[in-house]
């Protein structure tokens, strides 16, 4: 029988009725009732400049009027001004060539088709492999979801996925042994493994989301992954579609550790929910040879809308003019602090991580034991339930060993007033999804 109420047919497959949210204004999102919730996702990530902002939506609004739709090869105005403003003011020093795309999945698949596109250009076709890591998220459609490692999004499709071959996470896994080969060194024996002739790229999260929660590599490890691809001339692909525009404190994740992939894909962020934008952004030796060879990188349809540069820019704008980027570095610090303040030694609570305004906790059973929840009760989404009846809105995440965790990603302009919801919420959301 066909759902009547119209909140209910939003639902695609009819298990559960979707939460309605009615419009949403700063850090908050409002129910039809009027509750107010506490966006402490910042949606799923993306939100950075907070919601509502009218100059954002008056620059939209002229982009449709003044350009409507243009096929993303052709320049307009607003695709030009935010090429500019990103060249001259975001990306890595020497990172000068930019194509957009509708988000963050298409954005890895522009950069895995652009990598083979590469080789193939420089007449190295026997390397068509891209080695992922074995703990991320790269998207949902089908290349990002094989050079990805989500367990539950990959499951039922893996039959459909091309088997990349991945490298251990360079994340230290809550309560594994010490010890053990280096992570750069685990990349480098899987690439004589595969054999370097055969290998095109290594994609990597500089901070992994979803599928671990706001976990960071050890400090060296950025630098020597960089060493290891250009040595063996392999491109270094980073997805910092959910770090990246100043998500962790500096502009891209990447900076933390000074190091320039050859392409860098970013997403969320750049548009900061205002309109559906990814990128692809990559230095001039990546396109070198298709420049050659009179070659394009084949565009979606939408990718690069006028009205979603348009928002962008002005995005980007705000970002720069309120200093955004050093905003969420301090504040993350003092709501990092805040956490350990009152949930760090919470028996439910294995570890808090993260940088800037990307912050993870990794949920236990037992923090003595660090036993993990059984496989299946959700412990992260029951968390997030519990949050959202109480007027907060965390992000429930985590796979493979990361069983249950929460992102923590507000919006930069979050208060210390909403911080203190943020942090007093969670000890009930805890306890009372503990409860069952």
């Amino acid at each position: 029988m066909p759902d009547t109420d119209p909140i209910a047919r939003m639902a695609f497959v009819p298990h559960s009725v979707p939460f309605a949210i009615e419009r949403a204004e700063g850090a908050y999102l409002v129910t039809p009732s009027g509750q107010r919730i506490l966006d402490a996702a910042g949606g799923a990530i993306v939100m950075n400049i907070g919601h509502g902002r009218q100059e954002v939506a008056e620059a939209v609004a002229r982009a449709l009027v003044e350009t409507t739709y243009v096929v993303p090869p052709f320049a307009t105005p607003h695709r030009v001004r935010l090429v500019e403003r990103l060249i001259d003011h975001w990306l890595p020093k020497g990172i000068t060539r930019v194509m957009f795309t509708s988000g963050g999945s298409e954005a890895v698949e522009a950069a895995l088709r652009l990598a083979r596109q590469h080789h193939v250009a420089s007449g190295r076709e026997s390397r068509w492999k891209v080695i992922g890591t074995d703990l991320s998220y790269h998207g949902v459609t089908l290349g990002a979801l094989a050079v990805g490692n989500h367990a539950p999004r990959r499951a039922g499709f893996e039959p459909m996925l091309v088997p990349f071959p991945k490298a251990p996470a360079p994340y230290r896994i809550l309560g594994a042994p010490e010890g053990g080969p280096h992570p750069a060194d685990d990349l480098e024996r899987v690439i004589r493994e595969e054999g370097p002739d055969t290998v095109a790229a290594f994609i990597a999260e500089p901070v992994v989301g979803s599928a671990g929660g706001a976990m960071v590599p050890p400090d060296d490890y950025w630098p020597r992954v960089r060493e290891i691809c250009s040595r063996h001339g392999i491109l270094l692909i980073a997805d910092e579609v959910m770090t990246g525009f100043g998500r962790t404190g500096r502009k891209f994740a990447v900076d933390h550790w000074g190091v320039v992939p050859d392409i860098l894909v970013g997403g969320k962020g750049l548009a900061g929910g205002y309109a559906p934008l990814g990128g692809v952004f990559a230095t001039e030796a990546v396109v070198a040879p298709l420049a050659a060879r009179h070659e394009d990188v084949m565009f979606h349809t939408f990718a690069g809308h006028p009205s979603a540069c348009a928002a962008a820019d002005v995005v980007l704008e705000i970002m720069e003019r309120e200093d955004l980027v050093a905003r969420a570095a301090q504040v993350g610090k003092h709501l990092r602090a805040r956490l350990e303040e009152a949930v760090g030694t919470h028996p439910n609570v294995g570890e808090i991580r993260g940088l800037g305004l990307m912050l993870g906790i990794e949920l236990v059973k037992d923090r003595t034991t660090l036993e993990r929840f059984p496989a299946g009760s959700r412990f992260a989404q029951r968390v997030q339930a519990q949050g959202l009846r109480r007027g907060v809105f965390y992000y429930a995440a985590g796979s493979g060993p990361v069983r249950d965790a929460l992102l923590i990603g507000p919006p930069f302009t979050i208060t210390n007033a909403d911080i203190d919801l943020l942090v007093d919420t969670l000890t009930p959301s805890l306890d009372a999804a503990a409860r069952g």
